[in-house]
């Protein structure tokens, strides 16, 4: 029975648990979805959910909190500027864990850990399409002269 156990501890000491998850968070945040095992997925969800609920309320304080994790300033600004403001009405349960099936190696479990809501790109294709109508008005107006 797992009774007054709190944490996985991967196997790991520590300091080296440590690390992981908090590459693997600021990697989270970063791509917006990672693929990694079941066991650490469910660690780094812990961590990754306490964040942005921090994120939510701009602060210096929370500020200071969150960037003892995160060292990369991008991604802690992008925390609070663009995925914290995603889930202001949501109450909780910001990622979700997708089973993608086991590796060929040992096989392990694997998972792709990602936000429930997504952060909006500009997409390549409509940029390309829209330089393109532009470019071709001004090739018909130089023909014409």
């Amino acid at each position: 029975m797992k009774h007054r156990i709190g944490f996985n501890a991967l196997s790991r000491n520590s300091a080296h648990r440590k690390a992981l998850k908090r590459n693997m968070v600021t990697s989270l945040f970063r791509y917006e979805r990672i693929e990694t095992t079941k066991a650490k997925a469910l660690e780094v969800r812990r961590m990754a959910e306490k964040m942005i609920t921090r994120a939510k309320i701009d602060s210096v304080a929370n500020r200071r909190q969150i960037a003892k994790d995160i060292t990369d300033e991008a991604v802690a600004a992008k925390l609070f500027t663009e995925i914290a403001p995603l889930f202001v009405e949501r109450k909780g349960g910001y990622t979700r864990i997708l089973k993608t099936g086991n590796r060929l190696g040992d096989a392990a479990e694997m998972v792709i850990l990602e936000l429930v809501e997504k952060t909006a790109k500009p997409e390549k294709k409509a940029e390309k399409k829209a330089e393109k109508k532009a470019a071709k008005p001004e090739k018909s107006e130089k023909e014409e002269k």
